[in-house]
């Protein structure tokens, strides 16, 4: 016999952003000048943000629906609640985890964003610790 002691949904989805890191062009450890130069991060550029919403659930009939779930998260970004700015995408995950937290509280949630499939984070998180 097993027992499940969590369960959880996801959503994906992405959204297009414009945004920089500013101290990319003076930061020593970045403007490198050579193969590690990442410099060109201080000028506004163009990403396809991809996110991964998981947020634990308390029973088998969802008690978020999934779509519902999603359909807020893209209504956040559409109305300029959250938007990408100077952001990194922890800073992402950080920003929507607190909104999650707001509409659904008590829950763990796990938020990956990533740049254009590529790199990205994955940030964990819960109430209380």
């Amino acid at each position: 016999m097993i027992t499940k002691y969590n369960s959880e949904v996801f959503v994906t989805f992405q959204r297009e952003g414009i945004h920089c890191y500013p101290a990319a062009a003076t930061d020593p450890d970045l403007a490198t000048g050579d193969w590690r130069d990442v410099s060109f991060l201080a000028s506004p550029h163009r990403h396809m943000f991809n996110f991964k919403l998981t947020l634990e659930v308390f029973h088998n009939d969802r008690d978020i629906e999934f779509i519902q779930l999603k359909r807020q998260c893209l209504k956040w970004y559409d109305e300029g609640d959250l938007n990408f700015n100077h952001k990194s995408c922890e800073m992402l995950a950080d920003e929507l985890a607190e909104r999650v937290a707001v509409q659904w509280p008590g829950r763990t949630i796990k938020i990956e964003v990533n740049e254009d499939g590529e790199n990205g984070c994955v940030n964990s998180y819960c109430e209380g610790i």
